[in-house]
């Protein structure tokens, strides 16, 4: 089994301090989630965030009350502090997916990653992309549940169940972590369409 590597998603001021739907689910997912990211790292395996970055002249790009949030240079853009560490790797993104017209998989393959794991919010929009995408691009994609935040926790069932369904395994965190201890690795579900 190759290399694992985490992606999460829009871990930023910004994006989380939107609304207290946003706020609030991020503040019960962060002992989970932040134990889970320091676990990947203490085991030798790569963090990469994914940081959206709003381009001033993207007309489909959305605004809070008129005002273009995570901007280049601005505190709103930055990770929160609970989830990033100085081993963490930043890719910015301008859309959903970290892989639209980034250079995450030519990161990703440097560093001989062949499984992502991919989390963070919302789940219904960039995490689903973003583990599209890397499934389309040949990796083993694995989600944790626990890892997976969405304002409305009916969108993140939703996104999880499609996930599981078509393109990555889903699983509790402590799930993941005990069959990379035992396996060495994470296996590659098999899909199979009825």
């Amino acid at each position: 089994m190759g290399k694992v590597a985490v992606l999460t998603n829009d871990l930023q001021y910004d994006l989380v301090n939107k609304n207290e739907e946003r706020i609030r689910a991020i503040e019960e997912a962060t002992p989970s989630f932040s134990r889970f990211l320091n676990e990947i790292r203490r085991r030798g395996h790569h963090v990469l965030h994914l940081q959206l970055v709003n381009l001033p002249d993207d007309p489909i790009a959305e605004r809070y009350e008129g005002r273009l949030p995570a901007q280049r240079g601005t505190q709103g853009v930055e990770i929160l502090p609970v989830f990033l560490d100085e081993s963490d790797i930043l890719v910015e993104k301008n859309k959903d997916s970290g892989f639209f017209e980034t250079d995450l998989h030519e990161r990703l393959q440097s560093l001989g990653v062949d499984t992502v794991i991919v989390t963070g919010m919302q789940g219904q929009i960039c995490v689903q992309t973003t583990a599209a995408d890397a499934f389309f691009r040949g990796y083993n994609v694995w989600v944790p549940s626990d890892c997976v935040v969405s304002a409305r926790d009916k969108d993140r069932i939703r996104a999880l169940d499609w996930l599981d369904g078509y393109c990555a395994t889903v699983a509790e965190s402590d799930e993941i972590l005990r069959t990379l201890d035992v396996e060495g690795g994470l296996p590659r579900k098999v899909f199979v369409t009825p």
